[in-house]
């Protein structure tokens, strides 16, 4: 996350279809109500998202709390004034977050941001959830654009490639990092990999496989939720 000045976030990359984003953030913000305690999701939209919903708190005076989903958007979070909680201490009343795909059972992949543990932890918590996504990310079966974000215990990145490869013929691989040699270290000390999937498998089936499989503490699937999609 880059700042320009002393207090505006912006975005490290060009927003992809930044007009409707904008739009579906300002449609999120409407939605506070003084006194919640709002889950916040990462990625792009959910940036510009805490924008509006920042720019709202401080013109209307509302007091809430904020769980946020990752060290950059909890940075966001203190830039713009907006008090952090955690799930150790409050359950989200609501939250918000984007997809990378969403079928049309309303399962999704999320993850390519690399914070899919703790936005998979704050939905689960949630007394209400919210997607925001724009028509881009809707897909006839998960897997079309994006494999399935995996967090595995690094010592166990071989075991888990072997295993998956004879149970699925397809092995995942290391999600390489952009800033450092080697793959993605998330903010729990997972190796991120990535699986690509042809979607012949149902997605619940596909989770109860990978989340048994040694190794893998996390994934980038979420299914079986209910939540409100806004686009």
């Amino acid at each position: 996350m880059q700042w320009d000045g002393l207090t505006t976030p912006t975005w490290p990359t060009e927003i992809s279809n930044i007009e409707s984003k904008r739009e579906i953030a300002e449609q999120l913000a409407n939605r506070a109500n003084d006194g919640d305690v709002i889950g916040i999701g990462s990625g792009s939209t959910s940036f510009l998202a805490l924008l509006a919903l920042g720019k709202r708190v401080s013109a209307q005076g509302l007091s809430i709390n904020c769980v946020p989903t990752s060290l950059e958007i909890e940075s966001v979070c203190t830039r713009l004034g907006l008090p952090i909680t955690s799930l150790v201490a409050a359950r989200p009343d609501w939250c918000f977050d984007g997809a990378d795909e969403v079928d049309p059972s309303h399962n999704m992949i999320k993850g390519r941001g690399g914070a899919f543990v703790r936005e998979q932890l704050v939905f689960a918590a949630a007394k209400k959830r919210i997607i925001l996504v724009d028509e881009s990310k809707f897909v006839d079966r998960l897997g079309t654009t994006h494999g399935v974000p995996l967090g595995v215990i690094p010592e166990a990145s071989n075991l888990v490639r072997n295993t998956l490869g004879e149970q699925l013929g397809v092995m995942p691989e290391v999600r390489p990092a952009g800033g450092k040699d080697g793959g993605v270290i998330d903010e729990h000390a997972l190796l991120v990999m990535d699986l690509a999937i042809d979607g012949s498998m149902d997605p619940k089936d596909l989770e109860t496989l990978l989340l048994t499989t040694p190794g893998i503490s996390a994934t980038g699937l979420f299914v079986g939720y209910e939540y409100e999609i806004i686009s």
